[in-house]
């Protein structure tokens, strides 16, 4: 996919160029398959490690494992922000894709949703091997996996604003956890109260309800503020 087929015109339609970008971020992720596994693995290693360094009782680690699960998903998460816009910013397809004449908010839709099918909804997926380790009852996997979902999926929103404000600044990774960090702990605290009162057989339908609308206000808000961030980068 090159900056000349999302300039068709009329003919390449908003939705068309958004599937033109998500098709080729997928391709390119998958031929660097060490950038998809590298959260994988440090999510599992992370949560599998955990109860065995303290020697938990099988209890305390239950009352624990939330927590532990949604660090270990916050900071696998971060590992892979920085090349969200990188790679494109040092060998210009960025600059192609911002003169192509689509819109650059919903070219940074695009990618960010393909940011978050190989990271975030890897780390969904992989959750319930995570959950059985650190003792998670199955009969809480579905509010496990709806919270992770959404809290993954703000994440890769504020992580791309991180991302946008650094493409061109060296060793931007660490100015992107920065960013992201602060602004991520009501994701924390909400998926991990979700899931730890799922466990305790209260209603999390309340935690639910507020990652839902943490999700949906960054949704909204922040490819806009992605796109802005990148055009005074590119400028």
């Amino acid at each position: 996919m090159s900056a000349a087929e999302l300039a068709g015109g009329p003919e390449v339609s908003a939705m068309r160029a958004m599937a033109l970008v998500v098709r080729r971020e997928l391709r390119l992720s998958f031929r660097r398959p060490e950038q998809v596994l590298q959260p994988l693995v440090f999510f599992l290693i992370v949560t599998t490690l955990f109860p065995l360094g303290l020697s938990l009782q099988l209890s305390l680690l239950r009352d624990m494992a939330p927590g532990v699960l949604w660090v270990a998903a916050l900071l696998s998460s971060l590992l892979s922000l920085d090349s969200l816009f990188k790679s494109d910013a040092d060998d210009g397809t960025l600059d192609q894709l911002a003169l192509s004449g689509q819109s650059l908010t919903a070219i940074v839709i695009a990618k960010t949703a393909a940011h978050w099918l190989v990271s975030g909804a890897a780390l969904v997926l992989v959750s319930p091997l995570v959950g059985i380790a650190l003792g998670i009852p199955v009969a809480i996997f579905p509010t496990m996996l709806g919270s992770l979902a959404l809290g993954t999926l703000s994440l890769s929103w504020l992580g791309a604003i991180g991302a946008g404000l650094t493409v061109g600044v060296k060793r931007g990774n660490v100015l992107v956890s920065l960013i992201v960090l602060p602004l991520a702990m009501p994701l924390l605290i909400f998926g991990a109260g979700a899931t730890d009162r799922a466990a305790s057989g209260i209603s999390s339908a309340g935690a639910l309800y507020l990652l839902g609308s943490l999700c949906v206000f960054t949704c909204t808000l922040a490819p806009f503020a992605t796109a802005a961030a990148l055009r005074i980068t590119l400028e």
